[in-house]
């Protein structure tokens, strides 16, 4: 099983809250495929509303260049790189669960395959471990096609992102940010 489990909280929830709910991502949250992916869309909010948060965003920014607490830059450019950070520390906490899953997952098939070898030739421990290995490939399978969401999501959210923040690029001196947007 893999070692770290990613401790992840409300960041991916949009709406904001005065208690902050985490979420402790544990080998049943990958194994419980509808809290899974419930998980998982929770963490798209961000992605699927991205025009609206660009938007807000702008207007935050709007708001504080007439209460005169301006920041680098014009308030496009501030909310570009507002939004691109939020997006890219999604994306991050996105790729930490479904790779901690995609290890889950990955460990138990290969337990369920060593039970099949071990069930010998008792045909009733062979039908059982046969549906149970089964169970976790469809399960494992369920997981490895997030990790084919997640790019078609993440390059959807870029080019709407781009669409709006054209004239934006991350700096060079934000290496996370600069990987992100070379891979997208």
């Amino acid at each position: 099983m893999p070692s770290k489990q990613p401790q992840l909280g409300s960041l991916a929830i949009q709406a904001p809250s005065l208690t902050p709910k985490t979420v402790h991502v544990s080998p049943s949250t990958c194994h419980d495929i509808s809290v899974f992916k419930d998980l998982m869309s929770q963490y798209r909010k961000l992605d699927d509303t991205i025009n609206m948060r660009l938007n807000r965003t702008t207007a935050q920014y709007r708001d504080r260049e007439r209460s005169g607490l301006t920041g680098k830059g014009d308030v496009e450019e501030q909310a570009c790189a507002h939004v691109w950070r939020e997006l890219i520390a999604n994306w991050s906490r996105r790729r930490d669960i479904v790779g901690y899953c995609v290890g889950v997952l990955d460990e138990s098939v290969e337990e369920k395959r060593q039970a099949l070898q071990d069930a010998g030739d008792d045909a009733s421990a062979q039908r059982k471990a046969r549906g149970a290995l089964y169970a976790e490939e469809v399960k494992r399978n369920q997981i490895h096609n997030e990790v084919v969401v997640e790019n078609i999501v993440r390059k959807r959210a870029f080019e709407a992102f781009r669409t709006r923040c054209r004239y934006f690029e991350p700096p060079p001196s934000e290496p996370e940010a600069r990987k992100w947007w070379d891979a997208v």
